[in-house]
């Protein structure tokens, strides 16, 4: 077939098909080649050049922003939202909620155990829930809770938001994320109320979580949880963020310490081996906090914003 030929034919193939709307099949039966071909063809006339896709959206550098993100590292998915420097906390904190709300209606399904985190991100996602279809899960927290914050970022209080969104089963931990001493962790992870929470850690394939912020204006901090050594200690280890009141440095590092001893929550290396572990988070001072938790392969989808996503990509490559 001589070059002109080529491209006569594959300007043709693609004018039926791009133009036309005929399918590749019948493609195939008018033109009398393989369909195999004909897939085959249409591949090659866009490598030359004969064929353009053009996305109109808005969402175009949000798009390549999350290929860039799922590329460097190696994340199940990105979901980027568009961000401008005026928009304030609250409506920034709103549309992060509907992101995390909207990814998680399209993965669920009957038999999923679904493991949510406390917070303000994590109320915004629970908040944001509606439309959903009736599924047949667990929904459990991940984290105990703590009880000197607003009702509304409880982790009970979201996990029943989303239990009754979805119409699926919810359970509770009535118990705080870090207890004063050893002791008390001991004769909570002991009741039998706890012993159902821990069978169904195990059993978790989709896990929410916030990113916990610097540790100067981490949600443990505005709770009251530290004292002056804790928060001592965790500087000197440069610890960078959290997940479920659980530690890491920048690397994904896993902080281990007297916290440990005394937290109530999932195990950070259960997260890297479930199947969604979805991170909703932004802002600049979560930078470090949210490239730690992706180095440490705690998160492997990602929900941010369009700023925050920019910011992460420039500190990775700094580094």
């Amino acid at each position: 077939m001589s070059k002109w030929e080529e491209t006569r034919l594959l300007a043709k193939i693609a004018q039926m098909y791009y133009i036309e709307n005929l399918t590749q099949s019948e493609i195939s039966k008018k033109l009398g080649i393989y369909r195999t071909t004909i897939s085959r063809l249409l591949k090659k006339a866009r490598e030359k050049g004969i064929v353009e896709i053009v996305i109109k959206s808005d969402f175009g550098e949000c798009l390549e922003l999350e290929k860039l993100l799922e590329s460097k590292f190696s994340l199940k998915e990105a979901v980027v939202i568009p961000s401008t420097d005026e928009q304030n906390e609250i409506i920034l904190k709103q549309m992060l909620g509907k992101a995390g709300a909207e990814y998680l209606k399209r993965i669920v399904k009957d038999g999923d155990v679904i493991g949510f985190a406390w917070g303000t991100t994590m109320a915004a996602v629970a908040n944001a829930l509606s439309d959903c279809n009736s599924i047949s899960a667990n929904i459990i927290p991940l984290v105990g809770g703590p009880g000197n914050i607003e009702s509304e970022y409880h982790v009970n209080t979201i996990v029943s938001k989303v239990a009754s969104a979805f119409k699926a089963k919810g359970h509770y931990l009535y118990a705080p994320a870090i207890t004063a001493e050893k002791e008390t962790k001991k004769a909570i992870m002991n009741d039998n109320n706890l012993r159902s929470i821990l069978e169904l850690w195990n059993k978790v394939n989709i896990a929410v979580v916030g990113i916990g912020a610097p540790i100067k204006s981490s949600n443990l901090i505005w709770s009251g949880y530290f004292g002056n050594k804790d928060i001592e200690f965790l500087k000197k280890v440069n610890a960078v963020g959290d997940i479920c009141s659980r530690f890491y440095d920048i690397n994904g590092n896993i902080i281990n310490s007297d916290l440990n001893d005394r937290t109530i929550a999932i195990d950070l290396e259960k997260l890297r081996n479930i199947e969604y572990s979805i991170g909703v988070a932004e802002s600049l001072e979560k930078v470090p906090s949210i490239l730690g938790a992706l180095n440490g392969r705690f998160i492997n989808v990602l929900i941010t914003t369009e700023r925050t996503a920019k910011l992460l990509i420039e500190l990775n490559n700094n580094m």
